[in-house]
């Protein structure tokens, strides 16, 4: 299974509600995260850091192609611009993939 994971900044102030509405997340943005393959999304806050991460079933590819033709995902990183600062690539419509540094997989009983 493929990994994604990106970084970005929670604005001054912002933090409660980035949490609020992360807690609140619109039903039809979590059809399409599903529908993405999307597994094992969290998201981690140090200071005005937030890093995300989350595993693609279908492959990076597939997740990413399949946020960028999104409206819902369109309209949600628009409802996010108050509150935090992300440097989303315009060709996919999500934030940047991390260059992966280190991988342990998880040991076979």
């Amino acid at each position: 299974m493929e990994r994604y994971a990106w970084n970005a900044k929670v604005l001054p102030g912002m933090h409660e509600e980035y949490k609020k509405r992360h807690d609140a997340i619109w039903p039809e943005m979590v059809e399409v995260l599903r529908s993405a393959g999307i597994r094992n999304y969290s998201i981690w806050c140090a200071g005005d850091e937030l890093f995300g991460y989350y595993e693609c079933e279908q492959g990076v590819a597939y997740a990413v192609e399949t946020q960028a033709s999104s409206p819902v995902v369109e309209r949600w990183n628009a409802y996010m611009a108050d509150v935090m600062e992300a440097d989303i690539d315009p060709v996919t419509g999500t934030a940047h993939l991390l260059r992966e540094m280190f991988y342990l997989p998880p040991t076979t009983p």
